[in-house]
């Protein structure tokens, strides 16, 4: 699990330009931050602090759902969990949070028949990954615990045609988990590679079935992170070669054999 990318990294002021809420407690944020957008790719993240004084804490780690380098704007798809994003829901058009970023790294992107597989907010970053494939479009993999959560097809339609849904409750899509259609998938298709964000327990299992299809595997895997650099080893993570190493900075993308589960 070694570093791949580079570790350059800006703060800078993100001005909102879009924010509007898109399904139960979800919210779409377009910022423009040209500084970020110029370096980002699939995979990296972002460091955010409200810069009002209603919220004094620790900066919070958001995955990229979108980035126009040309237009210098990065797209957050967040869920409100607690005061923080609570407070976030606030920003309107013309505000300004402090963005640290892009920081981590991101997704190898030499495939050529790529297979994302994402739950439930992990589906986040594969949509700025899907978009990276655009010569050959990639098949998309996702799931959620019904109709409600499962909004996505909506924001994949415009980057790619070819996706499959799995719903806990059958109310959209086919019933049960992502790890239930997958080796279907991987039987009926020759993918050269699976990218994967999720919950812990659907990012095991993925890891398992390609290891059994002798398919690679990449994990964005999702952790609390207090400083997004590396020195507070709040984000530690176990390695088959028996060190431990830092989802901020080593990561957040690792291949998928070579992660403790």
């Amino acid at each position: 699990m070694e570093a791949k990318q580079g570790m350059t990294k800006t703060c800078a002021a993100a001005r909102v330009i879009e924010h509007s809420l898109i399904a139960g407690d979800v919210w779409k944020m377009v910022v423009v931050v040209p500084e970020i957008a110029a370096t980002t790719r699939p995979g990296q993240f972002v460091h955010i602090r409200l810069t009002d004084t209603l919220d004094p804490l620790l900066r919070r780690p958001f995955s990229i759902a979108d980035c126009n380098a040309a237009q210098g704007t990065l797209t957050l798809i967040y869920r409100v969990v607690g005061r923080g994003t609570a407070l976030m829901t606030k920003l309107k058009p013309g505000d300004t949070l402090s963005c640290m970023g892009p920081l981590g790294n991101g997704f190898d992107l030499a495939a050529r028949r790529p297979l994302l597989v994402g739950g439930g907010m992990g589906l986040a970053p594969l949509l700025f990954l899907a978009r990276a494939f655009c010569s050959c479009p990639a098949t998309v993999l996702m799931g959620g615990r019904n109709d409600r959560e499962l909004f996505w097809p909506e924001l994949y339609a415009g980057v790619c045609q070819n996706f499959h849904i799995t719903s806990d409750d059958g109310s959209i899509g086919h019933r049960g988990f992502t790890v239930d259609l997958l080796p279907e998938l991987l039987e009926r298709d020759k993918f050269d590679i699976v990218y994967a964000c999720g919950p812990h327990a659907m990012l095991k299992g993925v890891a398992a079935i390609t290891a059994e299809y002798d398919v690679p595997c990449q994990v964005s895997l999702e952790d609390y992170m207090a400083c997004g650099v590396g020195a507070c080893l709040s984000c530690t993570c176990a390695s088959t070669s028996g060190k431990r190493h830092k989802v901020c900075t080593d990561g957040p993308v690792f291949p998928a054999g070579e992660v403790v589960w």
